[in-house]
């Protein structure tokens, strides 16, 4: 029988709980599930009001991997869910506001992937993303330098930047607009940024997504702004061998990063980490 387990006085199936989901250190869905709910406190925050977009990985990284942006089958009549407005017509997405629904979402086994607006006000951001993404056999490493530059250009925009991994290869740069901005426009903005650090950077940086202009460069990806596009989500982990996690990290990490061991965070990592720093973006849930 599927174990049920009472979160917030609502019944919960988890299942499967000994089937090793990251293979390459035997970690389980048991230790998922774990991880989430120990993470909650800080992850809650970066889901609540934003729909949510499921990249699921039920059999593990090596097995089918696939989106699911409508409400899952079976879903509970208590987890929250909205009509979020698309290009192909209208759907309904999940909400994840509260622990109950966390652990069940994360019973799907799933990386959790948000855009950069809240569900009252689809395409209006209230938040701005630049996703570095390297190009072997550049690393996280030329992301930090790459990622330096841009904090300071922010800067000089008024604008306060702060960071996470990917949970995979690269770094993801985060700010706040000062009011809710179409997302035309940050993408617009984005872009402007993107370029300017090709331009100052041109050994290093590329702004365009061509597969031949990548290999060691850093690919600045302001695409992310887009209405339409999702971001993995603080705090979530990553379908990946090991159970990586994009954890937010501060800015003396990155200035001081020679390798990407240094900026690689397993899920066993985030408790530690979040008893030393707290949420590090937790400045982004301001407005």
């Amino acid at each position: 029988m599927t174990p049920i387990t009472e979160v917030e006085g609502r019944r919960v199936a988890l299942s499967n709980l000994e089937k090793v989901i990251h293979p390459a250190t035997g970690f389980t869905k048991g230790e998922l599930l774990h991880y989430y709910a120990t993470a909650a406190d800080a992850l809650l925050p970066h889901l609540h009001d934003r729909p949510v977009s499921f990249l699921r990985y039920p059999d593990g990284p090596d097995g089918q991997v696939f989106f699911a942006k409508n409400v899952p089958p079976g879903t509970p009549d208590w987890v929250r869910t909205a009509h979020v407005p698309r290009s192909e017509g209208p759907a309904r997405m999940v909400l994840i506001q509260d622990l109950a629904s966390l652990m069940w979402a994360a019973n799907l086994v799933t990386e959790f992937h948000t855009p950069q607006w809240l569900i009252d006000a689809p395409g209006q951001a209230d938040r701005l993303v630049l996703d570095l993404d390297p190009g072997p056999p550049a690393t996280v490493v030329e992301c930090c330098e790459v990622a330096l530059w841009l904090r300071e250009r922010l800067a000089a925009d008024g604008v306060e930047t702060y960071a996470k991994t990917s949970g995979s290869k690269g770094l993801h740069l985060l700010a706040t607009p000062a009011a809710r901005t179409p997302s035309g426009e940050i993408t617009a903005y984005a872009k402007e940024l993107a370029v300017e650090a090709e331009r100052a950077l041109p050994h290093l940086v590329v702004h365009r997504m061509k597969r031949s202009l990548r290999p060691g460069k850093v690919f600045v990806d302001y695409s992310q702004n887009a209405a339409r596009k999702t971001t993995a989500t603080p705090y979530t982990l990553r379908a990946r061998d090991e159970p990586t996690v994009s954890a937010p990290v501060t800015w003396e990490e990155v200035a001081d990063c020679t390798n990407p061991a240094q900026l690689t965070f397993r899920a066993p990592d985030i408790g530690r980490r979040l008893q030393r720093y707290g949420d590090l973006l937790a400045p982004l849930l301001g407005n």
